[in-house]
């Protein structure tokens, strides 16, 4: 049967550790129906980040992948506060933040690096939702990329 947990482990690819705040916040917080995941960063598989700005240091497609290993950490997120990727329902929304150069101009192709693993996680219908893409000046530890989302829970 065809469930995200199965959906994710046919991709083949590693969670990393789920990141612990280095802020006054946290990292989810279900209200109701909803889970909300504050701002994820890049974090692999080692613990380390993945550094740099897009358009300077990094390429669009090292960009991408920097998405998709944030997605990957908010996967690591849901797993060690729910227990499970199944509880999620569906996405509902993802904004994603792309530290970059004043003229890169491509930011939703950089954050379809964690929009297409939601996809292949919850499938299309479920795991595409309303999406922002947006250039930043700068982002914390100098990461390329940092996304939050909102995601509708089972009941």
């Amino acid at each position: 049967m065809e469930t995200p947990e199965n959906n994710f482990a046919k991709l083949g690819l590693n969670l990393p550790p789920a990141p612990k705040p280095l802020g006054v916040y946290k990292p989810c917080l279900i209200d109701g129906k909803y889970l909300y995941l504050s701002g994820h960063g890049t974090v692999q598989d080692d613990g380390s980040l993945i550094m740099g700005r897009i358009g300077a240091d990094l390429d669009m497609e090292q960009g991408k992948v920097a998405a998709r290993q944030v997605g990957l950490a908010m996967l690591s997120t849901i797993k060690a506060n729910l227990g499970s990727l199944d509880r999620i329902k569906r996405v509902i929304k993802v904004l994603g933040m792309v530290n970059c150069t004043a003229d890169f101009e491509r930011h939703p192709f950089i954050i379809n690096g964690c929009s297409e693993l939601f996809a292949a996680v919850w499938g299309e219908e479920n795991g595409i939702g309303v999406r922002s893409a947006v250039g930043m000046g700068s982002l914390p530890d100098n990461i390329p990329v940092e996304v939050e989302a909102l995601f509708e829970l089972h009941e």
